[in-house]
């Protein structure tokens, strides 16, 4: 038995069309998955002593791993609000690429996104983090200051577009 955990917080139910078909391939290929490794651990149990086999431990681990996956996504995937509708673009909300100018005049673009699809590398950011709730009902060429812990920066929104 593991570790208790208390409760995560409440995230944003909402979702871009496109985050929400992904969840769904995800769950698809989970489910397939899980076939080819259930089949993988019922051979690894044929070969004997359990308690050494290592292929038979790994196998439950990863068994038990996207088990946990499907399951969220079974719970999560009906709780979600896709969002279809896009609002003019004078102002930042969900689904807006935001472009910010920090004081050294370095230039971020940002999209704000669910929680569910947030990608560093893409700079898709969750519309619960605090830039993103900083940078929420702005417009273009507003002073928005950020505190992220301790350290607090200021930004200049330079544009707003919607995809």
């Amino acid at each position: 038995m593991g570790r208790w955990r208390p409760p995560a917080a409440r995230t944003s139910p909402y979702i871009t069309p496109a985050g929400y078909e992904m969840l769904q391939v995800e769950l698809k290929e989970l489910w397939l998955r899980r076939r080819d490794v259930v089949k993988a651990l019922s051979e690894a149990a044929a070969e004997g002593d359990r308690s050494e086999n290592a292929e038979y431990i790994y196998r439950k681990k990863e068994l038990a791993g996207i088990d946990r996956r499907i399951r969220y996504l079974q719970k999560r995937l009906p709780s979600l609000k896709v969002v279809r509708e896009k609002p003019d673009g004078s102002a930042v909300y969900f689904g807006a690429t935001v472009q910010v100018c920090d004081e050294a005049g370095d230039i971020f673009s940002y999209r704000l996104v669910g929680p569910d699809e947030t990608d560093a590398k893409k700079n898709a950011i969750s519309i619960d983090s605090p830039m993103a709730r900083a940078l929420l009902k702005k417009s273009v060429d507003d002073e928005v200051r950020i505190e992220l812990g301790e350290t607090r920066k200021t930004v200049v929104v330079t544009a707003i577009h919607y995809d």
